[in-house]
């Protein structure tokens, strides 16, 4: 079974492009998807979010909620806002935000290859999640949000999809700032020599969509079981797949917020974090500079930090993660956190909010410290996934989101 094969994929009609056009399902709150759907019909958030199609109270996991999903989307088709292509075909799919651009395609991604480790993840799932998701494909018979994967960057991949975007995009919208635009590739010879090249990696990494991913792979398994004519070729054995150069791709900072010190002022708290770091106050917010560097927010006060070099792993590429050299040196033996995932006493903060979200998390008095960190590498994620291992909760934030 092939890595990666074309589809026919389900388009907004190019008219209504930015009418369709809406955020990941799990960037938003039903209030805010509610919001931002309101006094626009087909938004996609109302086959996403379909929740704000029902009452105010509606539980998000109501089955009423994926049956009124299947019929949104039903109804984007039947009136000819989504179209599909007729033919099994590829997409470019450039994002713009500011001065970064990057650029990748878009297909259906092998479940079998998921299931082997091929397509490799590095995070943990919780089964809630992926229970929502499998509900979702199974009510609407669609996959209905696409898992963010890299690739080693290709020079003749890059190559071939660039030379897609010389003409003029199908779809452009702007979307919060970005610019989102596709290309729909039809020629079977440009489709054969792109499905060859991703055949010949050995690899491509789950970035965003670890539940997406993993809800495919319980759905083909069921449906599997309730086909006897299965062959391997039916659309449930593959998952709509957004695959980007690694090179390319942009990963920003995942910053921490405590909302107490654990019974310890904040002195006291000093002398501990000295044990395990370099501790300097600085007049001005603090944006590390590089891996082993952290910012740290008590009320009114900045601090950098940089861990010693010796409590550095070099042959562990979990332990060796900043996010993991400061729940291993603080959070959990200063702070009392010993599990992130269930801990109510800590936050995390995206970077793409900025340093002045932590500190006024901690100046209103909702939180007691922050702290900010080096963004992780794609060449770490990579590793982590590699050896087999997860990373902790909340390592990456990727922008700009698909």
């Amino acid at each position: 079974m092939p890595l990666i094969r074309p589809f026919p994929g389900l388009r907004p009609a190019p008219h209504l492009a930015v009418d369709v056009a809406a955020p990941p399902y799990d960037v938003l709150s039903s209030a805010e998807a509610r919001a931002r759907a309101k006094d626009h019909p087909w938004s996609f958030l109302h086959v996403s979010k379909a929740e704000i199609d029902l009452p105010e109270d509606t539980d998000p996991f109501d089955p009423a909620v994926y049956h009124k999903a299947a019929k949104n989307l039903e109804r984007m088709i039947d009136q000819d806002v989504l179209i599909q292509d007729g033919q099994p075909c590829l997409y470019v799919y450039r994002m713009t935000m500011g001065d970064h651009r990057q650029t990748g395609l878009v297909a259906v991604a092998s479940v079998d290859a998921y299931n082997a480790g091929r397509i490799r993840r590095h995070e943990f799932t919780r089964p809630d999640k992926e229970d929502d998701r499998v509900r979702q494909i199974d009510a609407t018979g669609a996959q209905t949000g696409p898992v963010l994967l890299a690739y080693r960057a290709s020079a003749d991949v890059d190559a071939m999809l660039a030379a897609q975007t010389a003409n003029e995009a199908d779809a452009d919208v702007m979307l919060d700032g970005v610019r989102h635009q596709v290309w729909t590739i039809r020629d079977t010879d440009i489709i054969t020599r792109l499905t060859q090249a991703f055949e010949a990696m050995d690899a491509l990494y789950i970035a965003d969509g670890h539940h997406r991913s993993a809800a495919a792979a319980h759905v083909a398994a069921a449906r599997r079981q309730e086909n006897p004519g299965h062959t391997g070729g039916e659309a449930y054995n593959y998952f709509l797949a957004v695959m980007f150069p690694h090179d390319q791709m942009q990963i920003i900072d995942y910053n921490r917020v405590i909302c107490d010190l654990n019974g310890l002022d904040e002195d006291a708290f000093l002398q501990r974090v000295r044990e395990a770091f370099a501790v300097e106050a600085s007049d001005v917010a603090v944006k590390p500079g590089g891996a082993g560097e952290f910012g740290m927010y008590l009320p009114g006060r900045w601090f950098h930090l940089k861990i010693d070099p010796g409590l550095i792993p070099s042959d562990d590429p979990v332990k060796s993660l900043d996010v993991s050299l400061l729940a291993d040196h603080l959070i959990e033996p200063i702070l009392g956190i010993d599990d992130p995932r269930r801990d109510s006493r800590i936050d995390f903060v995206g970077g793409i909010r900025g340093l002045e979200a932590l500190k006024q998390r901690v100046d209103s008095g909702e939180m007691a410290v922050a702290f900010s960190l080096f963004p992780t590498s794609m060449d770490a994620l990579m590793a982590v996934a590699d050896s087999g291992e997860v990373m902790p909760p909340k390592s990456t934030w990727f922008e700009p989101k698909l």
